[in-house]
């Protein structure tokens, strides 16, 4: 939708972009869906277990919706402890038998092979990923599908370097992997858990998150496409029942988490005692700071690149925004000008810069928080851009003049909401970042490069941006501290967690 108003301190007009409206004169985007017609999705999907596709053992099965229309996609099928069992023998005689004993160059050909393949199909990928999970299809198109073939790229040319990698310690596979990962990025996170830990040598048994199972399901294909030895990769598809059995399993080496610190908790607890390796990649409530000297049009974009790529569905979001008081009126006026200007909608439509929340129980959660944080007295401000009728959906949100000690700017929402503070001295802003039981990430925007060095220093997150947010790389690390999680995924950093400590090495 198009609407001409006066720009702030003169007379022209000025543009505001939305959904189309047929009965606004004035301009504005047509539809551009994407093409469904080349993907292909069946009704029924089976669990991928040594090298095939499998119903489960009880017969049970669950449904995977699209979050933009409520429409169901396909059935899926719901794993038993049994199904787990089977999955777990099949990735240890697969360990035991061929991949533990294969030469490390032969395991990389098979992890760039499926890069290759992944590329290939790279398109269907991404209409699978937005139909099921909701993302604007620009997204999955640019982001989540070149970074997850990157990682297999990167990871398959590590597989016969693990001696240089890590010198003097014989490097060595840990066994089978049991891994967990959440919705948001399902096949980006499938890719982060499943390349470093079969490049490293050892076999994977991975449970996608239920909403959002398809894409890792459409991976399985591509494994078999690749040739890779049955067994060494199997998944899994169910609710937290599945996860917890992959999770508890006794003969799991390694557990690998991505998902949230409620969760986290539960599994570390679990796993005491149990000389199981474990990496934990869980919640962040990130602080995007914006100094004085920032370059506010820029600083601007970081903000909505921060809180509402993905919907705010990010672990590292930018959900805290805090701005130095002189330029606070500013920077809000312009935030709030550019967040009018974001599209709601249809996430296959190429224009849409927000898609649907994944299911109705996070929308449900989101929309909590937002009367929470009216109670709690901040103050909001919501776009008013049309939504559709059907389906979940969550217009961009801010909370001004929140407080340190409201929930909104405390807890991890996980959606399109941004709380607002405002600070006057450098020293006062990062004791505010820090003020948080996370430390996954923040990002910083000053045009002196020495204050964005120096105030990054003392910033206790995993993950810091300067003058730029969401920027990421296979060969770089990424974490937390506190309640984010424990290791690191990515870079080396992500190798080295399927590795045998130095000292059993």
């Amino acid at each position: 939708m198009t609407d001409s108003t006066p720009a702030t301190g003169h007379g022209a007009p000025k543009l505001r972009l939305g959904l189309r409206n047929d009965n606004d004169d004035g301009w504005g985007y047509a539809p551009a869906p994407e093409s469904t017609d080349h993907v292909e999705l069946r009704d029924r999907y089976g669990l991928f277990i040594d090298g095939e596709f499998t119903d489960a053992k009880g017969g049970r099965t669950f449904e995977t919706a699209n979050p933009a229309t409520e429409e169901k996609i396909a059935d899926v099928a719901l794993a038993s402890d049994a199904d787990v069992d089977a999955a777990v023998a099949a990735a240890r005689r697969a360990y035991d038998e061929v991949w533990s004993q294969l030469a490390p160059r032969e395991r990389g050909k098979y992890v760039y092979r499926i890069a290759r393949v992944l590329q290939e199909r790279g398109r269907e990928l991404a209409i699978t990923e937005s139909l099921d999970g909701g993302k604007p299809i620009r997204e999955s198109r640019d982001v989540d599908i070149p970074l997850a073939a990157a990682h297999f790229f990167y990871y398959a040319g590590w597989a016969d370097k693990l001696d240089y990698a890590f010198p003097g310690r014989g490097a060595r596979s840990l066994g089978v992997a049991g891994q967990v990962i959440p919705w948001n990025f399902p096949l980006l996170m499938a890719a982060w858990k499943i390349a470093p830990a079969i490049a490293a040598g050892n076999t994977v048994v991975l449970k996608p998150a239920e909403t959002t199972p398809l894409t890792a399901l459409k991976l399985a294909e591509i494994i078999q496409d690749a040739g890779v030895p049955p067994g060494v990769v199997n998944i899994v598809t169910g609710a937290g029942e599945t996860g917890a059995a992959v999770v508890q399993h006794e003969d799991v080496d390694k557990v690998a988490f991505t998902g949230s610190t409620e969760v986290g908790k539960l599994i570390r607890r679990a796993l005491a005692g149990s000389g199981k390796h474990y990496t934990l990649e869980l919640g962040g409530k990130a602080a995007n700071l914006v100094f004085e000297d920032a370059a506010v049009d820029q600083a601007v974009e970081g903000i909505v690149n921060g809180i509402f790529f993905n919907q705010g569905h990010v672990c590292c979001a930018g959900s805290r925004l805090l701005v130095q008081e002189s330029v606070a009126d500013e920077v809000i006026s312009k935030l709030k000008d550019r967040m009018e200007t974001l599209i709601v909608g249809d996430p296959l439509d190429k224009n849409t810069d927000i898609g649907a929340i994944n299911s109705r129980a996070q929308l449900d959660r989101i929309e909590e928080y937002l009367k929470i944080g009216e109670e709690e007295g901040a103050e909001p401000f919501q776009t008013s851009c049309p939504v559709p009728d059907r389906g979940y959906w969550c217009r961009p949100t801010l909370f001004l003049h929140a407080a340190q000690s409201h929930r909104v700017v405390q807890e991890e929402i996980f959606g399109p909401v941004l709380a607002v503070q405002t600070f006057r001295t450098v020293d006062e802003g990062i004791a505010m970042a820090n003020n948080t039981p996370y430390g996954l990430s923040g990002g910083v925007w000053s045009d002196k490069g020495a204050k964005a060095f120096r105030v990054t220093s003392r910033i206790r997150a995993g993950v810091l941006w300067a003058n730029t947010y969401n920027k990421f790389d296979p060969t770089a690390p990424f974490g937390g501290y506190k309640e984010s999680g424990i290791g690191r995924e990515g870079g080396l950093a992500g190798l080295h967690a399927y590795l045998q400590p130095e000292e059993a090495a």
